[in-house]
This record gives structure tokens, C-alpha cells and sequence, in this order.
């Protein structure tokens, strides 16, 4: 079963910097898309980014020029680079892969940007 594990997370001042990091298992990994969700206490998730197999990538208007998700294929991994937080990025972050009408998801990582 595919298995997907983030970690990263954590409290950062506004105007700081985190990565987060999901490394994908049991998964034939280069064909997946793969994004990063988010999902704020009393709000729908939100897709934050997503690449393809392809290395295309798409962001929410909210996070561009400040997030940058990439992936390293040959580590089953893929990063999201969150630069310039704001409070309002806080939220549970999840990881997500999708191969046509298949999605698994990560478990989270809480993300708090606080001062």
C-alpha cells in the first residue's frame, strides 16, 4: 500500500522560512503527480502545489513567488520550499499523490507561523 510521510513542519516567525518534505513508498513514484494541500481550522483544504510526472508545475495564487515544490525522483521525495510566511499560512499541510483517478494523502504536518 502506498505510504506517504511529511515532516518539516513546525512554528516559524512571520517573514521565516520552512521546508516539508514527503517521501513516498510502495509507489512507482516518477508517474505520480504529487502536490502540497493545506487545510486551515474551520476552512476546505486548499491545494497550495502541485508538480507532474513531467516536472511542470502549478501554485495557488496566494503562494506564488514565495513557495517553490520540487521533487527528487530518485528519492521518492518531494519538498515544498516556503519562503516569506504570513500568519495566514498557517494550517495542516498534506501531501498528496494522484495517478488518474487515484489520490493518496499523507497524514499532515501542522505548520504555525506565529511571532
Amino acid at each position: 500500500q502506498v505510504q506517504l510521510v511529511e515532516s518539516g513542519g513546525g512554528l516559524v516567525q512571520p517573514g521565516g522560512s520552512l521546508r516539508l518534505a514527503c517521501a513516498a513508498s510502495r509507489i512507482i513514484f516518477n508517474i505520480y503527480q504529487m502536490g502540497w494541500y493545506r487545510q486551515a481550522p474551520g476552512r476546505q483544504r486548499e491545494l497550495v502545489a502541485f508538480i507532474t510526472s513531467g516536472g511542470n508545475t502549478n501554485y495557488a495564487d496566494s503562494v506564488k513567488g514565495r513557495f517553490t515544490i520540487s521533487r527528487d525522483n530518485a528519492k521518492n521525495t518531494v519538498y515544498l520550499q516556503m519562503s516569506s510566511l504570513k500568519p495566514e499560512d498557517t494550517a495542516v499541510y498534506y501531501c498528496n499523490a494522484r495517478l488518474s483517478t487515484y489520490d493518496k494523502w499523507g497524514q499532515g504536518t501542522q505548520v504555525t507561523v506565529s511571532s
